[in-house]
C-alpha cells in the first residue's frame, strides 16, 4: 500500500511541478488524505527529481547547444547563463537562510491560504497588468538582466508552502513585461538549480531519516520515476496551451481548493 501511496504522490509531484497551484500543497493535502508518513519532507522534496528529468529531456537539445556556445564564448549563451544564475540566486539564499522558519509553514491552513491568495493575485494580474505581446515560440534570448533578477525575486515568494514556484516565476515574468511563452519557458529552466539543489540538500541533511519514510528507498525510487512521466507530459501540454490561453482558470481552481481545505479543517 505504501509503494502504491507513493506512486500516486509521485504522479500527483509531476502533474503540479510546472502548474501554478503548487506542488508542495497538492503533496501535502494528498499525504494527510492518505495518510503517508514522511519524514523531515524528505520524500517530497526528493521526488522532485523526477520533474528535473522531464525537464532536462524536454530542453535536451537546446540545454547542449547553449552549453556548446559557452565554451564557444558566443554573447547570446553568455546572456542566457548570466541571466539564469542572476535569477537563481535570490531564492537560493533565501531558502538556506530561512529553511527552519519555512519548514514550519508546511502546513494545511498555511498551504489553504497560499492558495486562494495567490489565485487572486494571479486574477489580479490578468485582468489588470498590461498583456506583453504574445508569441506562439518562447525567446529566452531575449530576457534582460533587470526582467531575470526580478523574475528571480518572485520566485523568493515560492519558498512558502502554497504559493508555487511555477505560478510566482511565470506571473513575475508577466509582470516585468515578459511575455507567456518566454516566461513559461524561462521558469522551467530556473527550475533545474533550484530543484537540484534542494533535493540534494535535503538528501545530504536528512537521508539518514529515508527508513523512516512509507516505503523507505523504493516508494522514493517509484515516486521519482512517476513524477518524470507525468511532468513530462504537463512540460509538452503547457507550452502549447499558455501560447493561447491566460491563467485564470488556475487562479479559479485555486481559490476553490483552498476554500474547501479551510472548510474540511474547520469541519473535521
Amino acid at each position: 500500500m505504501a509503494l502504491l501511496h507513493a506512486l500516486l504522490l509521485g504522479i500527483i509531484e509531476g502533474l503540479t511541478e510546472f502548474l501554478p497551484i503548487s506542488s508542495t500543497g497538492h503533496l501535502l493535502v494528498a499525504e494527510n488524505l492518505i495518510g503517508y508518513k514522511d519524514a523531515a519532507e524528505l520524500f517530497t522534496v526528493v521526488i522532485q527529481v523526477g520533474a528535473i528529468g522531464a525537464v532536462i529531456l524536454h530542453y535536451r537539445d537546446d540545454l547542449i547547444a547553449r552549453v556548446v556556445s559557452l565554451f564557444k564564448r558566443e554573447p547570446s549563451s553568455i546572456k542566457f547563463w548570466k541571466n539564469w544564475i542572476i535569477a537563481t540566486i535570490p531564492a537560493g539564499l533565501a531558502g538556506l537562510a530561512l529553511e527552519k522558519k519555512l519548514s514550519s509553514l508546511a502546513t494545511l491552513p498555511v498551504v489553504a491560504c497560499a492558495l486562494i491568495l495567490g489565485g487572486f493575485v494571479i486574477l489580479a494580474i490578468e485582468n489588470y497588468v498590461v498583456k506583453p505581446t504574445r508569441r506562439s515560440k518562447p525567446d529566452i534570448d531575449s530576457l534582460s538582466i533587470k526582467q531575470s533578477l526580478q523574475v528571480g525575486m518572485y520566485q523568493i515568494l515560492s519558498l512558502i508552502p502554497g504559493v508555487s514556484r511555477s505560478g510566482a516565476t511565470i506571473m513575475g515574468g508577466l509582470v516585468s513585461g515578459i511575455d507567456r511563452s518566454t516566461a513559461t519557458a524561462f521558469s522551467f529552466y530556473l527550475s533545474l538549480p533550484i530543484l537540484i539543489l534542494a533535493s540534494g540538500y535535503k538528501l545530504f541533511k536528512d537521508g539518514d531519516k529515508l527508513s523512516q519514510i512509507s516505503g523507505g528507498s523504493s516508494a522514493l525510487i517509484i515516486g521519482t520515476i512517476a513524477a518524470f512521466v507525468s511532468a513530462l507530459v504537463v512540460v509538452n501540454w503547457l507550452l502549447k496551451y499558455v501560447a493561447h490561453h491566460d491563467f485564470k482558470a488556475f487562479a479559479y481552481y485555486r481559490i476553490v481548493l483552498g476554500v474547501l481545505i479551510l472548510v474540511s479543517l474547520a469541519l473535521f
